[in-house]
């Protein structure tokens, strides 16, 4: 007897071993059509898997979330690379996983792919679906594997085959004339793939992402379950294309990069206002919680990074130095060694607990070139890190009040839609088992008080512990993790912190690392995308423009100007002979939110026609009531 339980709690009995697929047909035919895969006792597994023992199971169907899109997509790889290999049989088939979004595969080709390529591979793809080809899993001997797929002159694969232990047996999928390795779970036939993908672009990259190794060609793809799904992502990224802060950023004057600074940026004035404001805004929220901001050195000595364990973890991403004397040291990847450096420093009792330390810390990481995007990905960021060093008995007081300050910031910003994911320990991790169970039962126990409903995301802590991760959706439904909350068991124990306890005895703070925006290059840019640069008046670099319709005007805007300066508001003048409607036009490529436009009856007046950007209307209204007006407006939060 084999005896199968359902997420409802039911259990159905069988008589023999059965497959996914049979359990499905016993519960009706309906799931049976729809099921795509089943997971045994949580792992995902193929519909044709035997279930020969007691387990706990469940039907995958396309309503399944991100992991039946997780199976779409990894299938729709090998169908693209079946594609590929019908239409140009010289190519080589090497790597093709599923990726956020959509899914890759690299393929070694001696004449490059081109647009019109990806148009013939999509259409067969197509033709593959149609086709409805069984996809089925077989079982081979590793040398047998090596062998074969060398016959065939896919030496790439071979490579991979031949590093995988002897003892192990090699699982390789067949689909039609198609066969490629792979640990799987996939669709039970190509045809459960549907049609509802698109071929995206094309890429270069390396041989198991070293640059030592041949350059193979990528091409992207993206698949969903129905056309009104990729639809929505294709509508999605031609949005996201319009807001790129890259091309904002230049059309704004508000930053550039350049070569010769690969991975940093160049604010420029408008930019740095913009920096400016977030960073000032920033600094007035954590004075008002308490928060000692201080500054600790750019350049450390490396012992400092292999006591915390850092050196371990980041040394291929850390900058070195070695100077004159034979000092080895490195530019600080981040701030949390440094800041217990401070704790140290005289005797500290559990009455200065909690101590809250924070700084707009400058780090430096390499990051390899093809990575880089824009200022969301750098080599020279700035985090809005603080560190809290705690007793344990405070640790769920200080989540909570973190996670308060932490939705307000984001609310102040604009985002409201927030999801909270847990991460758990990594295979790679400093600290004891026992440690690491106290400092996750902390955590979940700290979110639970605070009210945050989180997602499980396994393995995905910190080296030295458990955290809370912050993703952000803006306003075209894209997301972006930014705030990190961390209970570290681990750091102060190896860097030796410690505090006076009630008892007189010492004790070990807890250090719980956090961060809201994360970096400010980072946010800045997801804050650029998310408003498509049309800040609110408090953000704008530039929250008014002056402009004149004529020149006799021109005297009364500079009084505008300066009333409006005398209020606090960022406001240029513009007293060009142009026409108005270029210089509305002009100032609304740059983003400027609030236009006054005077001419030669409102400066008799005493009064300023208001345009906002975007709107065709405009408001005829006193000075002192337009300067009151975008005063307000022109007020951050806080």
């Amino acid at each position: 007897m084999v005896a199968i339980t359902l997420p409802d709690g039911s259990v159905r009995q069988f008589d023999a071993p059965v497959t996914g697929l049979d359990v499905a047909k016993s519960i009706g035919p309906g799931l049976a059509k729809a099921a795509l895969a089943v997971t045994v006792d949580g792992e995902m597994k193929d519909l044709a898997t035997v279930l020969d023992r007691d387990v706990a199971l469940s039907i995958i169907t396309a309503k399944s979330g991100p992991d039946a899109l997780e199976l779409l997509r990894h299938d729709a790889a090998h169908v693209m690379a079946e594609a590929v290999k019908e239409l140009y049989p010289e190519t080589q088939v090497t790597i093709g996983p599923s990726i956020e979004n959509g899914f890759y595969y690299d393929f070694a080709r001696p004449t490059p792919f081109g647009p019109e390529d990806l148009e013939k591979i999509e259409k067969r793809m197509a033709e593959i679906v149609d086709r409805d080809e069984a996809i089925t899993r077989e079982e081979w001997d590793r040398d047998e594997a090596v062998r074969f797929f060398e016959s065939l002159g896919e030496k790439y694969k071979a490579e991979i085959i031949a590093s995988i232990p002897t003892d192990q047996k090699i699982g390789l999928y067949r689909q039609g004339n198609f066969i490629d390795l792979c640990r799987g779970p996939h669709l039970p036939s190509t045809g459960k793939l549907g049609k509802a993908f698109k071929l995206m672009k094309l890429a270069g990259a390396y041989w198991r992402g070293d640059s030592r190794n041949e350059m193979l060609q990528r091409i992207y793809g993206t698949a969903w379950f129905d056309k009104k799904d990729l639809d929505a992502y294709l509508t999605m990224l031609e949005e996201a294309e319009k807001r790129d802060h890259r091309r904002l950023g230049r059309e704004m004057e508000l930053f550039h990069q350049q070569e010769e600074a690969a991975g940093s940026v160049f604010w420029h004035q408008k930019g740095w206002q913009l920096y400016r404001t977030v960073e000032s805004y920033m600094r007035r929220r954590l004075e008002a919680n308490d928060y000692q901001e201080v500054k600790t050195p750019q350049l450390v000595d490396f012992s400092l990074w292999e006591a915390s364990g850092h050196a371990d973890k980041f040394s291929e991403s850390m900058f070195t130095i070695k100077t004159q004397d034979e000092r080895h040291l490195a530019v600080k990847p981040m701030n949390c060694p440094c800041h217990v450096q401070i704790f140290r420093q005289g005797i500290k009792s559990y009455r200065d607990l909690p101590l809250r330390m924070a700084e707009f810390g400058s780090c430096h990481r390499y990051e390899p070139s093809g990575a880089l995007h824009g200022i969301m990905r750098v080599r020279a960021f700035t985090q809005d890190d603080a560190h809290i060093f705690c007793t344990e008995d405070q640790i769920t007081s200080e989540t909570i009040e973190f996670c308060q300050l932490l939705k307000e910031v984001y609310t102040d910003f604009g985002f409201t839609d927030v999801r909270v994911k847990f991460s758990d320990r990594p295979a790679k991790r400093a600290g004891s088992d026992e440690t690491w169970d106290k400092a996750e039962s902390a955590l979940l126990e700290a979110a639970k008080a605070a009210g945050l409903e989180t997602i499980l995301n396994p393995g995905e802590g910190a080296f030295y512990g458990p955290k809370l991760e912050f993703v952000l959706r803006d306003a075209i439904g894209r997301d972006w993790q930014c705030g990190t909350l961390q209970v570290d068991f681990v750091l102060p124990e190896r860097l030796d912190a410690s505090y006076v306890a009630e008892d007189g005895g010492r004790r070990r703070p807890v250090m719980l690392h956090r961060a809201i925006l994360g970096s400010f290059e980072r946010f800045l840019g997801i804050l650029i995308e998310n408003f498509a640069g049309r800040f609110p008046v408090w953000l704008a670099p530039t929250q008014a423009v002056v402009a004149t319709i004529v020149s006799e005007a021109d005297d009364f805007a500079v009084e505008v100007q300066a009333a409006l300066k005398a209020a606090g508001i960022r406001a240029e003048l513009d007293l060009r002979n142009e026409k108005i409607n270029y210089k509305v036009r002009e100032h609304s490529v740059a983003k400027v939110p609030v236009m006054l436009v005077v001419g030669k009856r409102e400066a008799e007046s005493r009064q300023v026609a208001i345009r906002r950007l975007g709107s065709q209307s405009q408001e005829i209204v006193a000075l002192d009531q337009a300067v009151a007006t975008l005063a307000r407006e022109a007020t951050p939060p806080a």
